[in-house]
C-alpha cells in the first residue's frame, strides 16, 4: 500500500472541509483508487492542513493527484497551490 501526505494551507478551513466531505461523498476519490483518507489540522494554525489517502500502488497516487477533478475541487476549496507539498511513503 502507499499512503499519499499531503500538506498545504488554505484559505478557510470551514470552506475548504465541505469541499473536501463533498468531494469524497462524490465517489470520485473512490472510483480514483482512493481506499483510505484521513484529515489533519494544525493547532496553532487551523488553515494549516494536512492529509492522507492510501492507494494499492503509486501510480494509482499520482494519477489522482494529476487529475482534473482533483485540481477543480482543490480550486473551489481555497488551496494555496503556492503552499502545497505532498509525499508519497509505502504504508
Amino acid at each position: 500500500m502507499v499512503r499519499s501526505i499531503v500538506r498545504h494551507q488554505v484559505d478557510d478551513y470551514s470552506t475548504w472541509r465541505k469541499v473536501y466531505d463533498d468531494f469524497h461523498a462524490s465517489g470520485v476519490p473512490a472510483g480514483r483508487g482512493v481506499r483510505g483518507h484521513a484529515v489533519y489540522q494544525g493547532v496553532d494554525d487551523p488553515n494549516d492542513v494536512t492529509v492522507t489517502h492510501d492507494f494499492d500502488d503509486a501510480d494509482t497516487a499520482r494519477t489522482f493527484f494529476s487529475s482534473e477533478d482533483l485540481k477543480g475541487a482543490m480550486e473551489a476549496a481555497g488551496v494555496r497551490l503556492d503552499s502545497f507539498q505532498i509525499w508519497y511513503v509505502n504504508a
